[in-house]
């Protein structure tokens, strides 16, 4: 059995511990708030474009695009979306594993799959497995997102899919759902696609265009990867930090109860020390005697 200094050097231990992870808790709910509010108000304008194009698309007849045109599939990119910290439960390594996964089986038959990552985490964990080829890391970026971050990512993935170094670009985040929810999602960045239930998305809304429908839509389908990729991050921040809160409430709630179970031993063990004294003063009396 553990001596008394040592169990209670254990528990004040823990304590520490706890306090820790009790603030990182407050941190992380008070980064939640301003990232949930993020989100929100970024959803509806994501939509919104969706439902745009969707309206638009119909009225442009034999429009082409570089990032509307469709080729053989051989070459992916997949931008995987994690975090630059851990403490946030399995926030990082489901999605890097669901990459690694979709990379091992390659469901699409590509002949070669390269992926970039932004996020620390997600570098440390697919670096570590054969087969992986990361082509490029970003990180201290979700620290602080703006969409001028979203922007010149958009362009370098428009530039390297129009220069055909790639046929489709997936996009790998978690879409943030609650606190206690965080769903992985994939979408397909490039080419650009109809949004899902486009029957449901046209209107039939009669738009005014300036200049003309095949000008605008030029435009939208540019600024649809910029908010695909602003909203993604979003998210995925929303998500981390919803992640950490979880995480860290459940550490809190742990080192009480091991707390508990620490100072239970310790009485115990005072108990049996005082116990011991007793007898053997006792004993020394009956000797005397």
């Amino acid at each position: 059995m553990a001596s008394l200094k040592d169990i209670k050097k254990r528990i004040s231990s823990v304590k520490n511990t706890q306090q820790i992870t009790k603030a990182m808790k407050m941190v992380s709910a008070a980064k939640l708030r301003r990232a949930q509010q993020a989100v929100l108000a970024t959803r509806p304008y994501a939509e919104k474009m969706g439902v745009i194009i969707a309206n638009l698309v119909p009225q442009v007849k034999e429009f082409s695009h570089p990032l509307l045109t469709e080729r053989p599939k051989e070459r992916a990119l997949i931008l995987l979306l994690t975090g630059d910290r851990g403490l946030c439960g399995g926030f990082n390594a489901n999605i890097s594993k669901a990459v690694e996964i979709f990379v091992r089986t390659n469901p699409e038959n590509f002949q070669h799959i390269d992926i970039a990552i932004i996020g620390r985490k997600g570098n440390d964990y697919l670096k570590r497995r054969s087969g992986m080829n990361i082509v490029k890391v970003y990180e201290n970026i979700t620290a602080d997102i703006n969409y001028q971050t979203a922007a010149l990512l958009a362009e370098e993935l428009s530039t390297a899919y129009t220069e055909e170094k790639y046929d489709v670009i997936y996009l790998y985040y978690n879409n943030f759902r609650s606190v206690i929810s965080q769903v992985i999602t994939r979408i397909q960045l490039l080419p650009v696609t109809m949004p899902e239930g486009e029957d449901d998305l046209y209107t039939g809304v009669d738009y005014i265009f300036e200049p003309n429908p095949a000008e605008v839509l030029c435009q939208l389908l540019a600024k649809n990867v910029e908010v695909q990729i602003f909203r993604a991050l979003l998210e995925s921040r929303a998500s981390e930090q919803g992640a950490r809160m979880t995480s860290m409430d459940s550490a809190t709630k742990n080192a009480s109860e091991m707390i508990g179970k620490l100072t239970l031993m310790y009485n115990r063990a005072r108990q049996a020390a005082i116990t011991t004294e007793l007898m053997e003063i006792i004993s020394g009396a009956e000797a005397i005697k």
